[in-house]
Formats: C-alpha cells, sequence, structure tokens
C-alpha cells in the first residue's frame, strides 16, 4: 500500500560533486524535523515560525557540529510542488556534504524517498494529474528540444483538459441512462440519443487524432530514423559523416565498402535524427555486400524518412530515381543530388525534377544547413512549435486505443437501438479507459509501475 504519511528526504540534484547541490524534504513534519538541524545566521529565527515561500541562510549543526552553510527554502502546505508542508536545503555539492545532511534528517525522523515519490504525493494530493506527472518525467529525460516542447505541454495539461471534459460529458449522458433502467418497467428516456451520437462522434473525432499522433510522436522522443540510400560511390558515407560533422563512416573510392549499416543519433536544431548509412544498392555477386544490400531495404521499411542520393555527373537521374522511388514505401523521400563541386552536365541535372530535391556536395559541405532545414520541414516537427497535441507515452496510447474501440461499440449500439442496459456497459468502458490516462481511476499497481521509473528526489 501506498504510505503518503510519512516525511520523505533525497538529493534532487545529480549524483557526484557540483558547486551546489539540492535536498527536497516533503511530509507534515518537513518543516519541524529542518527546523531541528538548521541555525538561522540570526539566531532569532526558528524554521516553523518563518513565512511560506521564503529563503533563508545558516548552517545544518548535529551534536554540536557544523556541518555545512546552506540556504533553506520553505514551502507551506498546499502551496508546494507536493501540496505538503516542504523544505529544499541548497548545500555545497560535496558528495560526503550531500549524504551527511541526508544521515542527520533521517536521525530525526525523515525517511529516504523512494523513486518518484514526490511527483507521487504531487499528483495523491491533486497538484497534478497522472498525465502530467508523467510529463515530468519526460521533460526529465528530454534530449531535444521537440521532445522537450513535447513533454512541457504535458505538464501543462496538454490533452488530459479535453478528456476530463469529455469525460465528464459521457457521465451525464450515463447517468441519465442509469435513470432509464430504474423506470425501464415505464418505457421512459431520458438520454436524448441525438445529442449523444454528436457526443460520440466528437469523441471518436478527438481519439482518432490522439491515436494517429503516436507514431510521430515516438519518434520525436526516440529520434527519427533517416536511412541515406543509394548506389554505390555516390556518397552517402560522406553525407553522413557531414551531418554527424565527425569521421563516422570509412569513405574510399572503392565501390561496396559500407557492407553494413552504421548508425548515429545526433541533435539538428533542436530535433534528433538517427540517420542510418546503409550498403549501396547495386546488383553483385558477392554473398556479404548482398546480405548488407538486404539490410538496406530492412532500414528503409523502418525508416520515416529517407535520404536518396544521386551522383550529379550520372546519366539519367530522373529515371534512376524513378526506379528507385517507386520500390519506396516511405512517403518521406528526398532526393539528394550530391557532387555539385564536380558538374560536368549542368542541362542534364536542370531537368532532373522532384518535389523534395536538393544538390549538395558532402566532401565540401556546400548545402548542408540547407538539408538540414529541409529534413527538420518534412519531419513535421512545426505540429509541435503550433502546440498540436502529440502523444509520445505508450500506456496513454493503449488506453486510447481502447476507449477507441469501446465508443465504437457506443456507436454501434446506438445504431442499431440497443437496449440502455447494454449501452450503459460500452459508456462505463469508454470512461474507464479515459480516467486511466488522467488518474481518475487508477491503483497502487499501476502507480508503482508508473512512479518505479522516476529518479529519486522527483
Amino acid at each position: 500500500m501506498i504510505n503518503n504519511s510519512d516525511t520523505i528526504c533525497a538529493i534532487a540534484t545529480a549524483e557526484g560533486s557540483a558547486a551546489i547541490a539540492v535536498i527536497r524534504l516533503s511530509g507534515d513534519d518537513a518543516i519541524n524535523i529542518a527546523s531541528k538541524v538548521f541555525v538561522s545566521a540570526n539566531k532569532n529565527k526558528i524554521l516553523t515560525n518563518l513565512k511560506a515561500n521564503t529563503i533563508h541562510f545558516g548552517t545544518i549543526s548535529f551534536e554540536n557540529e557544523i556541518v555545512d552553510e546552506v540556504l533553506v527554502s520553505i514551502f507551506k502546505s498546499p502551496h508546494s510542488y507536493t501540496g505538503e508542508n516542504s523544505v529544499e536545503i541548497s548545500c555545497h555539492g560535496s558528495n560526503y556534504i550531500q549524504h551527511r545532511v541526508l544521515e542527520i534528517l533521517i536521525k530525526n525522523g525523515a525517511r529516504i524517498a523512494k523513486p518518484g515519490e514526490f511527483t507521487m504525493r504531487a499528483f495523491l494530493n491533486g497538484k497534478m494529474d497522472l498525465s502530467q506527472a508523467e510529463g515530468v518525467a519526460d521533460i526529465i529525460a528530454s534530449t531535444s528540444e521537440a521532445s522537450r516542447k513535447i513533454a512541457f505541454n504535458q505538464i501543462r495539461g496538454g490533452f488530459s483538459e479535453d478528456i476530463k471534459y469529455l469525460r465528464s460529458r459521457l457521465l451525464n449522458f450515463i447517468s441519465l441512462i442509469e435513470l432509464e433502467l430504474d423506470f425501464s418497467e415505464e418505457d421512459v428516456e431520458f438520454a436524448d440519443r441525438k445529442q449523444l451520437k454528436t457526443l460520440v462522434d466528437e469523441i471518436k473525432n478527438f481519439l482518432e487524432k490522439l491515436i494517429s499522433s503516436f507514431k510521430y510522436g515516438n519518434v520525436i522522443k526516440n529520434g527519427i530514423p533517416v536511412a541515406i540510400i543509394g548506389e554505390p560511390n555516390v556518397g552517402k558515407s560522406t553525407l553522413l559523416n557531414a551531418l554527424l560533422n565527425e569521421d563516422k563512416a570509412i569513405v574510399s573510392e572503392i565501390a561496396g565498402t559500407t557492407r553494413d549499416s552504421i548508425e548515429d543519433v545526433v541533435n539538428l536544431k533542436g530535433t534528433l535524427f538517427r540517420f542510418i548509412d546503409t550498403a549501396g544498392l547495386r546488383d553483385t555477386e558477392d554473398i556479404i555486400e548482398n546480405l548488407g544490400i538486404k539490410k538496406t531495404y530492412e532500414k528503409i521499411s523502418k525508416a520515416e524518412i529517407v535520404l536518396m542520393l544521386v551522383d550529379v555527373n550520372e546519366k539519367n537521374i530522373s529515371e534512376k530515381v524513378n526506379l528507385l522511388s517507386a520500390k519506396l514505401t516511405s512517403k518521406n523521400l528526398v532526393v539528394v543530388v550530391n557532387k555539385i563541386d564536380q558538374i560536368k552536365d549542368k542541362k542534364e541535372f536542370e531537368k532532373t525534377e522532384h518535389l523534395k530535391l536538393i544538390s549538395i556536395s558532402a566532401k565540401n559541405k556546400t548545402n548542408i544547413e540547407k538539408l538540414i532545414n529541409l529534413l527538420i520541414e518534412v519531419s513535421g516537427v512545426e505540429k509541435i512549435n503550433k502546440n498540436e497535441t502529440v502523444i509520445t507515452n505508450l500506456r496513454h496510447y493503449e488506453a486510447l486505443t481502447k476507449s477507441y474501440e469501446a465508443i465504437e461499440r457506443v456507436e454501434i449500439s446506438l445504431q442499431n437501438q440497443i437496449s440502455s442496459d447494454f449501452l450503459s456497459i460500452d459508456i462505463k468502458e469508454v470512461l474507464h479507459y479515459l480516467g486511466e490516462i488522467s488518474g481518475q481511476i487508477t491503483n497502487d499497481e499501476i502507480l508503482g509501475n508508473i512512479f518505479k521509473n522516476f529518479c529519486i528526489g522527483k
């Protein structure tokens, strides 16, 4: 069972030596415990008598030993992160000092917090809903501007407010339907089926939009996979090195040098991309090279964006592009005409047309910046900049999918004029799964699974 009565403490900053570290206390006795070990520079100040949202300078002392000079911040219930009395102690970042302060707090009645326990208490005390709490973990783990924006939108409420609103309207209908069941013998109808049908359509559209955003949100969170493909010696490895700004892939004049895929993740203007340099596409009798080419097509099938490199001096560029693009299922195809520093036949190049085409010199890094801008445009990151809701959490995706399946059953029941008791069952299922997302319906097992992945101190 969840114990929400103890006063907990933990180091809130990263492990290791630093200039400053922060130690958090939260619980009914947080201020009392801190006052036992804190001596203000102004001897007349006692923490329990001081105003909330104030900071005080002094020392942490124990058994006549001064451990460190600190700043202590006081927050009183309910106006704190957890909704409880809270204290934050800013001390010097020595590993020894941090753990010594923790030891002293524990000896005075606190206990070490479990992973995510501060945020769990914030949820249990109504300071945030469950999806917002998960957004806290996501923002801590964010590795790019795009993933930060998604997580921050979730912390601020994101789609959870819309879910609560739709759920409350659905609750009104089910209340009326339940009332109909009480008067089943009189054959009365309290819930307007036309209005319910309108609400069902609204919920379906809302869920469809969120569910479809998951694939995009997941790749944004983990890095957008980009496959670099083309014939041997068109400069795929050189392009990878230019994008990564390091010599990751071996470059040589020998055709078929790259026989296996090479992957690396790089942050380009706030968006994570996972670039995959693949084996050159050609007909060959080399068994090892053929295995690499087979892997190339596997990587293409998993990529969100495909960069198709062609040599500017090759003849029939359009024909080769059309031949290769016909084999691809990816909609996000970008044709990259490489080696413009070696251009011989400008006329042939000018005849080449494609929706998403850019000319570069990977060797000289010409137009690499333009290619990066095109990648960001193709990735669809502008959705985040427009504050569109994007789902990245698998738990949310599963609950939304089950909600959608249940709301479809409600729609079918309305179309077939199914009796109120069966209609009620399906609506309750929709309410259940929507409630799981925000935490209106939850249990200790779900909470344990969510918060066990948090860092201690958050």
